[in-house]
């Protein structure tokens, strides 16, 4: 029962965390992920990465990025598709080119250079979505591209990964026909969400009335969340892209108000902090002192190709300065899709021991900075709206 003295001083430790750094004006998700590096390897050593805080975790960003499809407009997320296949296109392009000619000067092999430009390409807006909700940003235009190009960030990196996984199938046993059925599934995913959000969910919804149940609309809510979390990762896309999905088909139903109600307590209260904390826990001094040039370097690089390509793409679309500024800073944040394509490159030997550590700190780092980033964005934003 060791679990629930983790979970309780995770809960205690990220309440107090989590209502000091807002005093101070910082986002509150900021004093979460400096608890899961207080207590985790990196310092105390208290709390270990475990299976238990993994899927804590999962669940977690899985209801959080439930959350946020609930409360989007399915209307501006169609009106600002566009800008956000722009954020999404240069945003990976520029951390997949210059992320891999820095790997190269630091004398990596073509390969394993090219699989670490791979890494960054990828987006998590988890922690932005939690930022631009405590700034009340979530559905602004600008919030809106962000999860369009995050949905399109998503399915680039996974289709990347797979072309780059398959073409070094001699390490990994990896084939180009699994890599054609992956494309087709995810096409077909897709297509199955326009059924979902036009009749599954609502059909689903009305019939959950008709249980003798007060909570039955909430379970069933969680139903086709956790269902379509599911499918995604069963066809290799990430869980949160289907969570956001569900949000979206079950935000156009009447029940979105009374889901939103009885989801949030669910989500804030247990599973949404251990996941900000699991992102902590991922950070070890360890080894640390032996690659420090190459962290340096690579996390200003990590974090300047996303804000400046993300920032690019929503000037391109007609975005204002301060805008793609906005967008750009919501597009840096790696978090758990960053780590998880670097996990999948440790099991393949696409990446060696002694780099792989290094990189996980890279990738912390730069979740680190986007809450930062993000609010300073914001800031100016707001200060332009009110001139």
């Amino acid at each position: 029962m060791a679990f629930l003295g983790i979970l309780c001083l995770i809960l205690v430790t990220t309440l107090l965390a989590g209502h000091f750094t807002r005093k101070i004006g910082v986002p509150a998700v900021i004093g979460q992920l400096l608890v899961g590096i207080v207590l985790g390897p990196a310092l105390l050593g208290w709390i270990q990465p475990s299976s238990f805080v993994h899927d804590f975790a999962e669940i977690g960003v899985i209801l959080l990025m439930f959350m946020a499809g609930l409360e989007s407009d399915i209307g501006l997320l169609r009106r600002y598709l566009r800008p956000g296949i722009w954020v999404a296109l240069v945003g990976v392009v520029l951390p997949l080119s210059l992320v891999t000619l820095v790997s190269w000067w630091f004398d990596f092999s073509l390969l394993l250079a090219i699989f670490m430009g791979v890494i960054f390409t990828a987006t998590s807006v988890s922690i932005s979505v939690e930022v631009l909700r405590e700034l009340k940003l979530l559905d602004s235009k600008e919030g809106t591209t962000i999860l369009a190009a995050a949905v399109v960030d998503d399915v680039l990196s996974v289709v990347i990964l797979s072309v780059f996984v398959s073409l070094s199938g001699e390490n990994t046993g990896a084939n180009s026909p699994s890599l054609l059925v992956g494309f087709i599934e995810q096409i077909l995913y897709f297509v199955g969400i326009y059924f979902v959000v036009k009749w599954i969910a609502p059909f689903l919804m009305r019939l959950s009335e008709r249980f003798l149940l007060g909570a039955a609309v909430t379970i069933m809510s969680l139903v086709i969340c956790l269902s379509m979390a599911y499918l995604a990762d069963l066809i290799g896309l990430s869980a949160v892209v289907g969570s956001f999905f569900a949000g979206i088909a079950v935000g156009q139903t009447p029940y979105k108000a009374e889901i939103d109600h009885n989801v949030e307590p669910i989500g804030y209260a247990v599973f949404i902090p251990v996941f900000f904390v699991s992102i902590g826990l991922e950070m070890d001094f360890k080894g640390m002192s032996d690659a420090l040039w190459f962290i340096i370097v690579l996390t200003i690089v990590a974090i300047l190709t996303k804000l400046v390509g993300g920032g690019l793409g929503a000037r391109f679309a007609g975005f204002d300065l301060n805008s793609s500024y906005t967008v750009g800073a919501g597009m840096v944040s790696r978090g758990e899709m960053a780590l998880i394509i670097a996990q999948i490159g440790y099991q393949a030997k696409l990446i060696v021991p002694e780099y792989y550590s290094a990189t996980i700190i890279v990738i912390v780092l730069t979740t680190l900075a986007a809450p930062f980033l993000l609010k300073h964005a914001a800031a100016r934003q707001l200060a332009q709206i009110s001139e």
